[in-house]
């Protein structure tokens, strides 16, 4: 299928390539249908991309790659919506926050995007860990926080 994109232009996907928010992201609610698309060559960054509007675009990382402590339960509701059986079959995601200049950029911790690989759905949860911000900074400060650029 094609898809008209923010930043791309019109690609064309495989309808397997796309993951489903069966209540949307928050602030988005009405989309429902989005695909992640690779926006460095290094694969560090993707713009997660609504099938249903191409202003609708986000750009997404691996909170991992920042934040190697990084870890949260998954709610039981959450794994039987996403049908999540085991934690190989989960991707997380953070939302990126882009400044100008670069090293303002925030990652969104506080609110990962939880996708099952193997059938596509995904869900955006609210942490209720205390120690996640919304506002992380993405690289490294002058006070030495662990948030580094990969």
């Amino acid at each position: 299928m094609k898809v008209e994109t923010k930043y791309f232009g019109t690609v064309e996907v495989k309808e397997k390539e796309t993951v489903h928010f069966e209540q949307g992201l928050p602030g988005f609610e009405s989309y429902h249908a989005f695909v992640l698309l690779p926006v460095d060559e290094a694969g560090l960054y993707y713009a997660l991309q609504s099938c249903e509007d191409k202003k609708v675009s986000l750009i997404v990382t691996s909170p991992y790659l920042f934040q190697k402590t990084y870890e949260f339960e998954i709610g039981d509701g959450a794994q039987l919506e996403l049908e999540i059986e085991k934690p190989k079959d989960v991707a997380v995601y953070s939302v990126v926050t882009l400044r100008e200049p670069f090293h303002e950029s925030t990652l969104n911790l506080q609110a990962p995007i939880l996708v099952n690989v193997h059938n596509g759905k995904a869900k955006q949860v609210i942490l209720a860990e205390e120690n996640y911000q919304t506002r992380c900074p993405l690289v490294q400060g002058k006070g030495g926080e662990q948030h580094a650029r990969p």
